[in-house]
């Protein structure tokens, strides 16, 4: 099993004036402790459970482009893109630059969207639910286009691009590894077994059921089933002086014995920069065979 390091909280005690160095101290901490990866939410407004829109929350992908020149060899992955807010040349475009700016460490993660009042609130666009899967099928097939190199124009229902360049090119080889976040079984499930690499669950008894759904989908996309990275996200919290490590390492066996290979985790505190060096020295050696 491997851990994933998740932000989404950034209403740290010194505020935006220590923002950029403390994400600097986080990424490298993460780095040194031996997490696999490092993602961040893409959103304008923060949700609701961490305090509402009135909370600070920054751009998804300069922070991920910033924490490339900050660190050599963590993965680096939005999690999850919200497609209706993205035209898919200037997503494909955005992430292939990450891409290349760091060396081939990018992810796009990807997600049919789902907080509707930023959406009204920021006069983004937040089609209804059946059109926002069919506009991310659509973005998927341009970015693996433009990744292909494939120049022919693209038609489809809701977009149509002439010619879809993508110069410099990714140098993650056949593309960035995509990851599709959400369980639904009928939609988001079937996007994963025709187009990703990894999938991202909800955590919790059902994700047998979920497994179970993937693979059947896989089959009749003849898609290998093992070939797909099973991620979850969660909470890592190893307690004020690490006296929750056993219960976190109980947690991701409960999750690994489920099929989850990968869990993206938010680390509560994590400005503290000691619960990193917690989970790299007592939890990620635990787990690293499951």
């Amino acid at each position: 099993m491997k851990l994933g390091l998740h932000l989404y909280d950034f209403s740290w005690p010194e505020g935006a004036l220590q923002l950029g160095p403390t994400l600097v101290q986080i990424a490298q901490a993460a780095e040194a402790a031996g997490f696999d990866r490092i993602s961040t939410i893409d959103h304008v407004w923060q949700s609701h459970y961490l305090g509402g829109p009135e909370h600070e929350v920054p751009s998804c992908y300069p922070t991920l482009t910033y924490l490339a020149a900050h660190t050599s060899h963590i993965k680096l992955l939005a999690l999850a893109t919200a497609s209706p807010y993205w035209h898919p040349i200037l997503l494909a475009k955005t992430v292939t630059t990450l891409d290349v700016l760091s060396g081939g460490r990018a992810w796009l993660g990807i997600g049919a969207g789902d907080y509707e009042e930023e959406a009204v609130g920021s006069g983004l666009p937040f089609p209804p639910l059946k059109e926002r899967y069919e506009r991310l099928e659509e973005m998927l097939q341009i970015c693996l286009r433009m990744w292909q190199g494939d120049r022919r124009p693209f038609e489809g229902k809701y977009y149509r691009i002439e010619r879809p360049l993508n110069l410099p090119q990714s140098l993650s080889r056949p593309h960035p590894p995509i990851l599709i976040a959400g369980s639904g079984e009928q939609k988001t499930l079937r996007l994963v077994a025709r187009y990703a690499d990894a999938c991202n669950l909800r955590p919790g008894p059902e994700i047998p059921q979920k497994l179970s759904v993937l693979r059947q989908h896989c089959e009749a996309e003849g898609r290998d089933y093992d070939a797909i990275e099973k991620t979850c996200a969660f909470a890592f919290d190893v307690g004020e002086d690490g006296s929750k490590v056993g219960d976190l390492i109980g947690q991701l066996r409960w999750l690994a014995s489920m099929g989850i290979q990968t869990v993206l985790g938010v680390v509560p505190q994590v400005y503290r920069i000691e619960p990193l060096k917690i989970i790299g020295g007592e939890v990620i050696p635990a787990i690293a065979e499951l």
